[in-house]
């Protein structure tokens, strides 16, 4: 069976789907409005944060699966994350200089569940608008896998416990990549 159908068979329900969105929307606000230590607290202490590129394959080795190298630009766990924004708290940040002005929107929420009780695989695609300065702007488009985990012990009922990003953008053009996903 496909991954497809896979998924297919492991559908959530709406309420649990919209509950998850919900979570998700409100993560994308804490980022947006600088909250990174209430951010920090949907992280699970297990989390596996990744960003990598997209690769420019030909067609031909596309059909004989040769995949070209991988830019992997984070590859962080809970403390790493953790050194990101505390050095954001010292005001020493000079990538951030004034601080950017963010908008993390996310679409297309796909939910499924995951082989482990009580987690969830999380299919977004998402668009992040960078503004800094007058007229430094930056785009990030992408598609991110989550995991998701209900945990009752937390304010939010959830936490992430792995973030996949692939960017679609193949070279990026932004000064920094000093920003949350």
């Amino acid at each position: 069976m496909n991954s497809v159908a896979e998924n297919r068979n492991k559908s959530v329900s709406l309420e649990l789907h919209h509950e998850i969105s919900q979570f998700l929307f409100h993560e994308a606000e804490l980022l947006d409005d600088w909250q990174f230590r209430p951010w920090l607290e949907l992280l699970s202490q297990d989390i596996r944060y990744t960003m990598r590129t997209v690769v420019n394959a030909q067609t031909r080795d596309r059909r004989r699966s040769v995949q070209p190298p991988t830019t992997w630009l984070f590859n962080e766990d809970a403390f790493q994350l953790e050194r990101r924004v505390a050095r954001l708290e010292t005001g020493m940040a000079w990538a951030e200089e004034p601080p950017s002005r963010t908008r993390h929107l996310i679409t297309n929420i796909q939910v499924s569940a995951a082989q482990t009780e009580g987690e969830f695989d999380v299919r977004v695609n998402y668009l992040l608008y960078r503004s800094q300065k007058e007229r430094d702007e930056t785009f990030y488009v992408g598609m991110r896998r989550d995991r998701v985990r209900r945990v009752a012990e937390k304010t939010a009922g959830w936490e992430i416990c792995n973030r996949e990003i692939v960017l679609d953008q193949v070279v990026l053009t932004s000064h920094n990549l000093s920003v949350f996903f």
